[in-house]
C-alpha cells in the first residue's frame, strides 16, 4: 500500500510536486477559514512550505529542502527559475492594453521611488546591525528590494555566501509580509483598480508577495501589480549593484 502512494511521486516527480502543493494549500486555506482569515491562506502556505523545507534540510543535511529526499524531487523542478519565470510572464496575458497607459509617469516614478526606498531602508538596517563593509551593506540592501535583486548584486559584488543568504532572508520576509498585510490595507489605498494595483506592484516590488497578496483582494489585478513588480525587480538588478552600491560606498567609504 505504501509503495503504491509513494510510486507516483518517484516515477512522475512534477505530478508529485502539484499534488503536495495541493495538499499544503487545501490545509492552509482550511486553517486561514475556521480562524476567520481566508485570505491568509497564500501566507500560511508558504509558512508551511518554509518550515517543511527547514525540516527536511536539518534530516537531510542537503541545500533543496524537500527536494534532497527522492519521493519529493519533483519540488525542485516545480520551484525551479523554469516555472518560477513562466508563471510571471504568464500573468502579462490577463493585462488589458488600455489600463496599462493609465498608470503613466506615476507607475514609472513609482518604480524608482520603491527601489530607492527599499534598497536603502535595508541599508540602514544592516548598517545598525554591524555591516559596515559597503559590499554587505549594498547585497543586504538590494535584498530588502527582492530576494532576487539581493544574491544578483551580491555576486556581482563578490559578497560573502553568508551575506548573500542574509539578503534573500530579507526579501523572503518581506515577500510574507506584503501578502499578509496587502488585503487589510487595501481599502484604506484605494487598491482597488488597474492603476493602483501597477502602482502599487512598483512601489513594493516583491512579485510573489504582491500577486499573492493581490489574489486575496480581487484575482483580477494581479497581473497589473505583477507586471510592474516584475519590472521593479529587473530594475533593481541593474541599479542595486551599479549605481546602488556607488552611493553607499561614497557615504559609508
Amino acid at each position: 500500500m505504501v509503495e503504491r502512494l509513494v510510486d507516483p511521486f518517484t516515477r512522475y516527480g512534477l505530478v508529485g510536486a502539484f499534488m503536495i502543493v495541493a495538499v499544503i494549500m487545501v490545509i492552509s486555506y482550511g486553517v486561514s477559514q475556521s480562524v476567520g482569515q481566508k485570505r491568509m491562506g497564500s501566507a500560511i502556505a508558504i509558512i508551511v512550505g518554509l518550515a517543511l523545507a527547514f525540516v527536511a534540510g536539518k534530516y537531510t543535511g542537503g541545500t533543496k529542502g524537500l527536494a534532497d529526499i527522492p519521493m519529493f524531487a519533483g519540488l525542485g523542478l516545480l520551484g525551479g527559475g523554469m516555472m518560477r519565470d513562466y508563471a510571471i510572464i504568464s500573468t502579462a496575458y490577463g493585462v488589458k492594453f488600455e489600463n496599462l497607459k493609465k498608470a503613466g509617469v506615476p507607475g514609472v516614478v513609482s518604480l524608482f521611488v520603491g527601489i530607492a526606498f527599499s534598497f536603502f531602508v535595508g541599508g540602514i538596517i544592516a548598517f545598525a546591525l554591524g555591516y559596515t563593509n559597503p559590499i554587505d551593506v549594498a547585497t543586504i540592501g538590494a535584498g530588502a528590494v527582492t530576494f532576487i535583486v539581493g544574491p544578483v548584486t551580491g555576486g556581482a559584488l563578490g559578497a560573502s555566501s553568508e551575506v548573500i543568504a542574509l539578503s534573500i532572508a530579507a526579501g523572503v520576509v518581506k515577500s510574507i509580509l506584503t501578502m499578509i498585510i496587502t488585503p487589510f490595507i487595501a481599502k484604506r489605498i484605494g487598491l482597488d483598480n488597474p492603476t493602483t494595483a501597477m502602482v502599487y506592484g512598483g512601489m513594493i516590488g516583491t512579485t510573489s508577495g504582491v500577486a499573492g497578496g493581490l489574489a486575496a483582494v480581487d484575482p483580477k489585478l494581479v497581473p497589473y501589480g505583477a507586471m510592474t513588480a516584475t519590472f521593479y525587480t529587473g530594475l533593481g538588478s541593474l541599479l542595486c549593484p551599479s549605481v546602488g552600491f556607488v552611493i553607499i560606498r561614497a557615504i559609508i567609504g
